[in-house]
């Protein structure tokens, strides 16, 4: 009887590794729009500080022990920003993160302003460009992103298309702004929110 208990006790403590393990794989990476592999550009541990390519605009971004925590400021007025300064005509971002507060969450491009963004919200995702100053959603599904759990996020552009996967759900958008070529890339956060297993690819703008 004691053996078949240590036994049980065993095969629990296997089990709870394995959910542990699954649950910090990286996000899915699954091809949308560009068939090939990219080169990667920026993969950061978050274990020590960003590196130069990285640009703080709003906010605070804190990376600790494999994870960055971004939070808004109110006493700026705007969600928390991250530039990453690598214009990219193509790119794969993925990454997972989980909303601390309930709040927003982004990623998007620019050139010398914003072109597109996939934004985030409790009951939401869209996809948006930005040829007008305010944005303009061009598609939009109604996941489910529930504070405090980890979600997995794969986004893609290429030439005037836009692409992402949450948690398995899937949304495009076509529009002819979004073709407009890249200066940099970004990650936004409307209160406060922890991202990891960050990795971005792509093909660089031209010079």
């Amino acid at each position: 009887m004691l053996r078949s208990a240590k036994m049980l006790i065993l095969l629990f403590a296997v089990a709870q590794t394995m959910l542990r393990a699954a649950d910090e794989k990286p996000a899915e990476s699954k091809r949308l729009l560009n068939d090939n592999p990219l080169p990667v550009v920026a993969a950061p541990n978050f274990k020590e500080p960003l590196d130069a390519a990285w640009s703080v605009a709003k906010g605070t971004w804190t990376p600790e022990n494999g994870e960055l925590k971004a939070v808004e400021l109110p006493a700026e007025k705007h969600v928390a920003v991250l530039h990453h300064k690598v214009g990219l005509t193509s790119a794969v971002i993925d990454c997972e993160f989980r909303m601390d507060t309930p709040g927003v969450f982004y990623i998007g491009c620019d050139s010398t302003k914003h072109v597109g963004r996939v934004v985030i919200g409790p009951e939401f995702m869209q996809i948006a460009e930005d040829s007008t100053p305010k944005s303009n959603t061009l598609a939009k599904i109604t996941p489910h992103v529930k504070v405090g759990e980890w979600h997995r996020l794969h986004v893609e552009w290429k030439g005037d298309e836009m692409a992402a996967i949450l948690d398995g759900q899937e949304l495009r958008a076509k529009h002819d702004y979004l073709a407009t070529p890249k200066a940099r890339s970004w990650i936004a956060v409307g209160k406060t929110a922890t991202v990891r297993n960050l990795t971005i690819a792509g093909e660089k703008t031209p010079e």
